[in-house]
């Protein structure tokens, strides 16, 4: 038979269940319109404590944002098992996943909002991205990147990063043609640097080896053939 007496949360506990809530709000709302209000009235708790476990909703959106910064960089591992193009299509899937999910507090990371420019962000923001170029270059089976190589990872996550601001903007474009969209230009990128670099060449030749003519990389060579017929 239940008491009906409300368990007390330690301090940690307390603290991670704001985060969780507050990444849940600004996930379905821009965090500007997300208020202190609001997250204590959905925790179930006060105001003032809120204050006694955040000093403030910057301090509060910068924990979820860590929070969700580790869930999206994780979102580019993946074993490195077969064909190239099926990992990165993977990848590329959960990416998206995340997209969908946190739509509002992606978009207003990635084009400004209440933590933007701090140092704290600037940092999260940076681990993420640095995770997928290192991601990156262990399914491309090179332990450091030339020059190019870099300019092409790092050119790709971007295009990653601007591509998933313009499908939440109406959603005009079927997300799993983007998906596979990207990892097409992923290879289109690769190619047209390894045209003038021997280097790239080779990491293009290793990544391409093992490509079965039905996978993104393989289709992509058919449409360019068809173009040019």
């Amino acid at each position: 038979m239940s008491t009906g007496v409300r368990r007390r949360m330690g301090v940690e506990e307390r603290r991670q269940q704001l985060i969780g809530v507050a990444l849940d709000l600004f996930s379905r709302r821009s965090p500007d319109e997300v208020s202190i209000d609001e997250i204590a009235s959905a925790a179930g708790i006060s105001r003032p404590l809120v204050y006694h476990y955040f000093p403030g909703k910057l301090s509060l959106y910068e924990a979820a944002l860590k929070r969700a910064s580790e869930d999206l960089a994780s979102r580019f591992a993946e074993p490195r098992e077969g064909p190239l193009g099926a990992r990165l299509h993977r990848v590329m899937g959960r990416f998206f996943d995340f997209v969908d999910e946190h739509g509002p507090g992606f978009s207003a990371l990635m084009r400004g909002g209440p933590a933007v420019g701090s140092t704290t962000t600037n940092a999260l923001v940076d681990s993420v991205r640095q995770a997928a170029f290192d991601q990156i270059l262990s399914h491309l089976g090179v332990s450091e990147a030339s020059p190019r190589l870099e300019l092409v990872v790092r050119s790709w996550i971007s295009l990653a990063e601007s591509t998933a601001l313009i499908w939440l903007d109406g959603r005009r474009i079927p997300r799993a043609e983007l998906e596979k969209q990207l990892v097409q230009d992923f290879a289109a990128l690769a190619a047209v640097s390894a045209a003038y670099d021997e280097s790239m060449a080779a990491v293009l030749r290793g990544a391409l080896r093992e490509e079965p003519a039905e996978s993104p990389f393989g289709e992509l060579v058919g449409r360019l053939i068809a173009l040019a017929s």
